[in-house]
């Protein structure tokens, strides 16, 4: 489940919780079946627009509601249930596993290489600094034609302000999180 899906599911169980309403309330309100609802809020429905605007109407809340990331005091990602946010088969996958978020300077992603893939990222604006930890193998990320290596005894911390790279020079695949902090 993608984390857009993830909020959509948990916000509405909990707004419909809150305001003490069945299922069938909830679907005399809104005009969508109980079924279709109980989808969403198990996360096994992609609803659309159109359904999600019908959900906001009929409960009287703002639609951005559903969609914002839950109020939680801890949140397990388990990246075996995230749809690759980016993929190049063969090459790389990269997971969003937290979004920038209101309120929130902080973006996490799990990103794979497999060996002699790379993956080229861009700038991401002034004032942005950038932390990786490899979890296994060992990672070449290159700034401006210098290169590090990685390895998973090692964290790394550059400004990322402009485009960099992340090579796998190895035989074996490379897995690291990167998190990205806006200090501006």
């Amino acid at each position: 489940m993608d984390y857009l899906l993830h909020n959509i599911s948990v916000n509405l169980k909990r707004i419909r919780k809150s305001k003490k309403m069945s299922l069938d309330v909830v679907s005399e309100q809104t005009g969508v079946s109980k079924s279709m609802l109980a989808q969403i809020e198990r996360g096994e429905a992609n609803p659309t627009i159109g359904i999600l605007g019908k959900i906001a109407s009929g409960l009287r809340i703002e639609f951005h509601t559903l969609l914002e990331s839950p109020p939680m005091d801890s949140c397990l990602v388990s990246i075996k249930e995230l749809v690759p946010t980016k993929e190049v088969v063969g090459k790389y996958k990269v997971w969003t596993c937290f979004p920038y978020e209101d309120n929130r300077t902080v973006e996490i992603y799990r990103i794979d290489i497999e060996p002699g893939g790379e993956y080229v990222s861009g700038s991401h604006g002034e004032h942005t600094r950038e932390y990786i930890a490899v979890s296994k193998g060992m990672l070449t990320v290159v700034i401006d034609d210098e290169e590090t290596q990685i390895t998973e005894d090692d964290v790394f911390r550059f400004e990322s302000d402009r485009v960099h790279k992340y090579e796998n020079c190895t035989e074996f695949p490379v897995s690291f999180l990167t998190f990205f902090v806006d200090y501006g």
